[in-house]
């Protein structure tokens, strides 16, 4: 049996003009190690799965690159390059600080500072989830930090900023890693699928990148168990029952039966929901999402703001050329009324159905207060 690499691996960028989604990160790197502007501290922050990691990486090897003048990039050749790729470099060092939190790990690593590179110019520390460090360590680290060994430099990731000290923060050169846009996940995952020979339909493309929730990492390890799951084949239908996500079609009919007042049939489809083992607030939650994307169809200028697939974006444009505006902010509101209180809930079911007749009755509801205000006008 051959050994396996997972895509999140086997496709781990070794450049920063590979890095996906985070442009300004990789601009700015480039231009200061062209400029020869290099900090000597850097914090590297943001959601998980994102590249921070991946761009400490690839920062520390371009630093030592023989033949990094021109482009700024790793070349891949030199013996800095291909000693850190055999995890063989003794210039690089790696710290988890998940697992070596304590003084006595960051007292090691200052001791390690001391020690000038055997070849190269720099001695590259990258510390990962530097948050989880404990204050002992945080004040054993300050001193070094702010004042290295001309040969240190020290990069450090961390997905939770507000975590750490202020000291720690005010001495280091601080990069903010951006959620990748569904866009940009989709079109790395058709990459990968047409270098490994997948067929993998749009759609389900687009619905494994809204799920990995702006971080590339999750959609990678969704898309290969997808595609073991679908012999290479990864579909639709197989994608949203597998991820255990609800269809669209259920909301643009949800809408289609409010808008023409069927409450009858907006219930039945509710209970289908409920028992294929959704909960009423994550229904709730993904009509509002809908309703979202219908308010966003109606302006021009937010069209773009929809994260669907293109075939979806014409249904959207259709639905929301019969719905009214007026009909979509109310929505919104009751939607958003509902989930406030669900928890509150005793009978979470009723609540969540109470919500859907009045949004099926909202014409009448109107109506009718508009009719006894414009009495009450005349009266007075």
């Amino acid at each position: 049996m051959s050994h396996f690499i997972v895509s999140a691996r086997k496709y781990r960028p070794i450049r920063f003009e590979e890095v996906v989604g985070q442009e300004h990160v990789s601009l700015t790197l480039k231009n200061a190690l062209k400029t020869d502007h290099l900090a000597h501290a850097f914090l590297f922050c943001g959601p998980r799965g994102v590249g921070k990691t991946t761009c400490a990486r690839i920062l520390a090897k371009v630093i030592n690159c023989e033949q990094n003048a021109k482009e700024a990039e790793p070349c891949g050749e030199c013996n800095s390059c291909k000693s850190f790729e055999k995890n063989a470099s003794f210039n690089i060092i790696e710290l988890d600080a998940a697992s070596n939190n304590g003084v006595d790990h960051i007292r090691n690593l200052v001791e390690q500072t001391r020690v000038p590179p055997v070849a190269g110019q720099y001695k590259v520390f990258i510390i990962d989830e530097v948050h989880q460090l404990s204050s002992a360590a945080f004040n054993a680290f300050l001193k070094t930090l702010e004042e290295p060994p001309d040969h240190a430099i020290f990069i450090l990731a961390t997905t939770e900023k507000h975590k750490i000290l202020p000291t720690i923060l005010s001495r280091c050169q601080i990069y903010d890693f951006r959620r990748i846009s569904v866009d940009d996940i989709v079109a790395q995952l058709k990459k990968i699928a047409d270098k490994e020979d997948i067929k993998a339909e749009d759609q389900a493309l687009h619905v494994i990148a809204q799920k990995a929730d702006g971080g590339l990492r999750d959609a990678l390890s969704i898309f290969d168990k997808m595609a073991s799951m679908g012999n290479n084949v990864i579909e639709y239908q197989l994608v949203i029952d597998t991820l255990n996500v609800l269809d669209y079609t259920y909301f643009f009919n949800v809408v289609e039966h409010l808008m023409e007042e069927r409450s009858g049939e907006v219930l039945v489809l509710f209970n289908t929901i409920l028992e294929k083992g959704f909960e009423g607030d994550w229904f709730m939650l993904g009509l509002g999402e809908h309703l979202r994307n219908l308010f966003m169809v109606k302006n021009p200028q937010t069209v773009e703001l929809l994260e669907v697939a293109d075939v979806w974006k014409k249904k959207y444009v259709d639905q929301a050329g019969k719905i009214s505006l007026s009909f979509i902010v109310t929505a919104l509101d009751l939607i958003n009324q509902c989930d406030i209180q669900y928890k509150n809930a005793k009978n979470k079911r009723l609540h969540v159905e109470m919500a859907l007749v009045k949004l099926t009755y909202f014409k009448r509801m109107y109506n009718a207060a508009s009719a006894q205000a414009e009495g009450e006008k005349k009266n007075n």
